[in-house]
C-alpha cells in the first residue's frame, strides 16, 4: 500500500484523504511465529496532512489461523485493529527521539505495508483455544521429530534392551 506525498498533500488539504484497500501479508506466514495462514487483509482510513507531519489513521480487519494452545489445531481468529502512523518531513526531526514514534519520510513515496505487518504481529495473541468439543481428535498425534506417547502406548512398547530380559522372564515362567 502505496502513497505518494505529493498525492496526499494535494487531496488532503481541505479535508482527510481517505483511503480503502486490501493489501497481501502472506509473508508473515513464514516468518517464525504462530500464525499458520493469513488471507488479504482490509485495510481502510484516512490520512491528515497537518504541516510537516502527515497522520495515518487506520484501521486493519482480517483473519489468521493460529494453533490451539491445547491441541494444535487450527483456529480462526477474528481481528480488527486501529492504529496510528505519523510521517515528518521536517528538516528539525532527529532520528534520536524516536520515543515520538514519528517516522521520517524518506523520498516521495510512502509504503505502508512493513507498519501494516508490525501492527498485526503486535496483535497476534499469545494463545488461542479451539471451542470445537471435537478438537481432541482433529490434534495431531505425531509431526516432525516428535510423537504423542500416552500412557497405553507407552506399555505396549519396550526398550529393545530389555527385550533379552523378556524372554528370560518368559521361561521361568515356564518352568514353574
Amino acid at each position: 500500500m502505496k502513497f505518494t506525498v505529493g498525492q496526499i498533500k494535494k487531496n488532503a488539504y481541505e479535508k482527510p484523504f481517505e483511503f480503502d484497500d486490501w493489501v497481501n501479508v502472506s509473508e508473515l506466514e513464514a516468518m517464525n511465529n504462530d500464525i499458520r495462514k493469513i488471507d488479504p487483509v482490509h485495510v481502510y482510513g484516512m490520512v491528515y496532512d497537518q504541516g510537516d507531519e502527515l497522520i495515518f489513521s487506520f484501521t486493519i480487519d482480517g483473519e489468521m489461523i493460529l494453533p490451539c494452545a491445547r491441541t494444535l489445531v487450527d483456529v480462526p481468529y477474528q481481528f480488527e485493529i486501529k492504529a496510528t502512523e505519523v510521517f515528518s518531513d521536517s528538516i528539525y526531526y532527529d532520528n534520536e527521539e524516536n520515543e515520538d514514534e514519528v517516522h521520517p519520510i524518506d523520498g516521495e513515496v510512502l509504503d505502508l505495508a512493513p507498519f501494516i505487518k508490525e501492527n498485526i504481529l503486535l496483535e497476534v495473541p499469545y494463545r488461542v483455544f479451539s471451542s470445537d468439543e471435537n478438537a481432541d481428535s482433529q490434534a495431531p498425534t505425531e509431526g516432525e521429530g516428535w510423537e504423542l506417547v500416552t500412557e497405553d502406548t507407552e506399555e505396549k512398547k519396550i526398550d529393545p534392551r530389555l527385550k533379552k530380559l523378556e524372554s528370560l522372564l518368559n521361561k521361568d515362567e515356564k518352568e514353574k
